[in-house]
This record gives C-alpha cells, structure tokens and sequence, in this order.
C-alpha cells in the first residue's frame, strides 16, 4: 500500500502531471464560458473558448519553461504575442450590419479566456476560478440589466410658451401624468419687454411604451403654450 501512496506522490510531483491539472482545469473554466456562449448562439461556442484557453496556458507554459531553461529574465515575452494574436479570432466572430456590431461581447469573452489561460499556466489557480466566476456572471446575467436600460429612452424638448415661469407647474403636472423623470429643466424668458414669449427646456426620461404624440398633443393644448419641439 505504501508503494502505491509513494508511486502516486511521484507521479504528482512531475511537471507532467501540472501541465495536466492546468489543461483540465482550464478545460473547465473556459468550458463555463464557452458553454454559456453556445447556449446564447454566439459565433464562438463552447470548443472555440476551450481551445483558446488551452493555448493561452501552453504559451503561458512554454514562456516559464524557456526563461528558466535559457535563463532569461521576462517569461512574458511569448505570451504577450499571444494577446496581439487573439485579436484575430476575435475579429472574425465580429459582425458589422450597417451601424449595428455584433460580437464584441464573444470577442472580449475569447480575450478573457485568454487571460484566464495565462492566469492558469502561472500557477494563479484562485485567480483563474474567481476570474471565471465573474466573467460568467456578466455574459449571463447582464442582459437583465441592458433590459431594462433598453426600455428607457431620453428626450429633450423645446416649449415655446408665454410668461414661461407661470406656465411652469402647469407642464410639470402634464409630465407627471406620463410619469417622466426629468433630469433638467432651463427656462429663457424673452429680453424684450414688449414681449413676454420665452421657452422651456425640459432634459427628460421615459418608458419606451411612452406616447409620444399624445404627450405632445396635451402640452399643445395648455393655454399659453404656443409650440412644442423635440430637439
């Protein structure tokens, strides 16, 4: 019994059974992402992430080995090319429609498979799994939050009015009626005083379910109001 624990302590101490422990552990980390990616139906999927981050821990591998075989002070040399090479696998999961681009998110997903990889053949295994951990949680779990960003729109409007501070609360209750939040309001009265025809800036926020043209059509129809713009 004692020669098997022996025989298996020989075997962990080996540079060999290292390299191995790093190529299954990245494995499973970039896996994570990768699966996460596929299930999205993202261009670079689940074999795509894997492979990258098995190179990214053989060159981050290689780099150590060499320095200390030929006695060279920066192992990050090699490794460095890798992060200007990656931008090519990028590159091709990115793709332009007009001005919509898709597949910046994969590509920054495959850099970050990247530097888990470098991360992993260090030796940084903690660093490797909390980074794993994180770069997962934001592809999964992000879009929650873009939806409702999404569902928000900003809008600026210019209301031409007479005697533009007394009209002032009279719009406010047309805006709380929408339930608009409004970031900034500027009010400009008229310089002359022959006239008393000013204008209200309102900076403002709204549900993307929001009735533009009804909104509008209220305000047009408070006494005072003269015009109404969106700028």
């Amino acid at each position: 019994m004692s020669e098997i624990i022996e025989l298996f302590e020989n075997i962990a101490n080996t540079d060999e059974f290292h390299m191995l422990l790093k190529l299954i552990l990245i494995s499973i980390l970039a896996g994570v992402i990768g699966f996460e990616r596929e299930y999205s139906s993202k261009p670079a999927g689940f074999r795509t992430h894997v492979l990258v981050g098995i190179s990214a821990v053989l060159v981050m591998t290689c780099g150590i080995e060499i320095s200390q075989i030929y006695g060279t002070n920066d192992p990050t040399r090699i490794p460095a090319q890798l992060l200007s090479g990656i931008g090519f696998i990028g590159a091709g999961t990115i793709l332009s429609n007009g001005f919509k681009v898709k597949g910046l998110t994969t590509a920054s997903g495959l850099l970050a498979v990247t530097c888990i990889g470098l991360s992993v053949g260090a030796g940084l295994y903690i660093y490797s799994i909390i980074a794993t951990a994180v770069v997962y949680v934001v592809l999964k779990y992000s879009y929650v939050f873009n939806a409702k960003v999404d569902h928000i729109t900003s809008m600026k409007f210019k209301i031409t009015v007479s005697n533009p501070k007394q009209i002032l609360s009279v719009i406010d209750e047309v805006i709380a009626k929408y339930e608009m939040n409004v970031r900034k309001v500027k009010v400009v009265e008229n310089d002359d005083e022959d006239s008393n025809v000013g204008y209200i800036i309102y900076d403002c926020r709204a549900n993307r379910e929001f009735n533009k043209n009804q909104f509008i059509t209220d305000v047009i129809k408070i006494e005072k109001v003269k015009q109404i713009n969106e700028i």
